[in-house]
């Protein structure tokens, strides 16, 4: 189980470290536009990611 878990957040850790990678302006970009959107517009995408995530994760295991 651990192993899995591991694999998990290796994985999103590659993922996630792509963008800054390949395209810093666009990171950084991003990350001005998301300061400026109010809490409920961050939950709300918060929300929307892990309910992709479950839903990805019902359909592959």
């Amino acid at each position: 189980m651990w192993e899995t878990f591991l694999i998990a957040v290796a994985l999103m850790l590659i993922l996630e470290g792509m963008l800054p990678f390949l395209s810093p302006s666009a990171w950084r970009e991003a990350f001005r536009k998301l300061i400026e959107i109010n809490d409920n517009q961050i939950r709300f995408i918060g929300l929307t990611s892990m309910l992709i995530g479950l839903m990805l994760l019902l359909i592959v295991s």
